[in-house]
């Protein structure tokens, strides 16, 4: 008999609708508690619910909370796999936290729900049952940390929310899902060419995300340095630019030490020290800033966070982006 640890966050997925004002809202007991025994015969399903949380209150120190039941669960040797139902929110984001502070024996999937699942055309049972699936597939083994919801299978590093409530909302862009779940049958038709992993024990350093628009001057650079920041992660125009403004005052960020971590904006492609001109890549990268391509801005502030706990310099943190 083969087992599957299940463990639940939270999110939609634990969720059901007031039937008298239509708001959704958690459930006193987890609705999925009684489908886990549907799902396939021969299985062993251990279910936990870690805790209760939206996803919009989850922050690493839980993602670590998580991250050593699962190291847990490997020293105990008897899990197949290990599912995790997540809010959709943040989903991605502890997803690619789990994908670079572990290294289990079995795989470790996550997912979801758009829709509660006392909603008409809920997909949380569904998307639950091709996690299960996809957790005890051996070809899932050594593909890092997996999402999987709408019968699509991500990788963690890449994968993204893209819409606020479609079913269809989780996609790599530039890259694609690296593998589909039809009919009970786990495909996977890409491999992961790299994979890190970093021992962790906390994950504590505040790391601050910007997004660049257009007229972006100083103002919020200056509010920064009356914090305590360790770091801060950019979402740039297009390849990695910066309006000229803005420049004064990541200097002084800069000048302090503090790595800056520069990612595009747009949905697709990669950020990239192209231009040449004032507040360009090219600048940018001349002024000491690090481009973390084919991260989005979330993720590249996952990544920071990690690497600062590991007491890395601004060098080396440069040099594990560019893998």
């Amino acid at each position: 008999m083969k087992r599957i640890l299940l463990l639940h966050t939270g999110g939609t997925i634990s969720m059901s609708t007031d039937q008298r004002t239509g708001a959704v809202k958690p459930s006193q007991e987890h609705p999925l508690h009684q489908y886990s025994h549907l799902f396939e015969e021969n299985l062993e399903i251990i279910e936990e619910d870690i805790f209760q949380l939206p996803s919009p209150h989850v922050t690493p120190h839980d993602m670590l909370i998580l991250q050593k039941r699962l190291i847990q669960a490997a020293e105990e040797d008897i899990y197949d796999g290990a599912v995790i139902t997540h809010g959709t929110d943040t989903l991605e984001e502890t997803a690619y936290f789990l994908d670079l502070t572990l290294d289990t024996p079995f795989p470790v999937v996550l997912t979801g729900a758009m829709r509660p699942v006392d909603e008409l055309g809920s997909d949380g049972v569904r998307n639950l049952q091709n996690a299960i699936w996809t957790s005890l597939s051996l070809e899932a083994r050594d593909k890092g940390v997996l999402v999987v919801l709408n019968e699509e299978i991500h990788t963690a590093r890449y994968v993204t929310k893209t819409h606020t409530t479609n079913v269809a909302t989780f996609r790599t862009p530039t890259f694609g899902p690296i593998g589909i779940v039809s009919k009970h049958e786990v495909r996977f038709f890409q491999k992961l060419i790299f994979n890190e992993t970093y021992q962790i024990d906390r994950a504590d350093k505040n790391v601050c995300m910007l997004k660049a628009y257009a007229g972006m001057d100083s103002t919020l650079f200056d509010a920064l340095l009356s914090t305590d920041l360790d770091g801060l992660v950019i979402e740039a125009l297009g390849a990695g630019n910066l309006p000229p403004a803005a420049l004064p005052g990541l200097k002084k960020i800069l000048e302090k030490n503090i790595p800056v971590v520069i990612t595009s904006r747009a949905f697709n492609g990669i950020a990239q020290d192209i231009y040449a001109y004032t507040g360009g890549g090219k600048h940018l990268k001349e002024l000491g800033v690090i481009f973390a391509p084919g991260l989005s801005g979330p993720k590249a502030r996952i990544k920071l966070v990690i690497l600062l706990e590991q007491s890395f310099d601004n060098e080396q943190i440069d040099l594990i982006f560019q893998k």
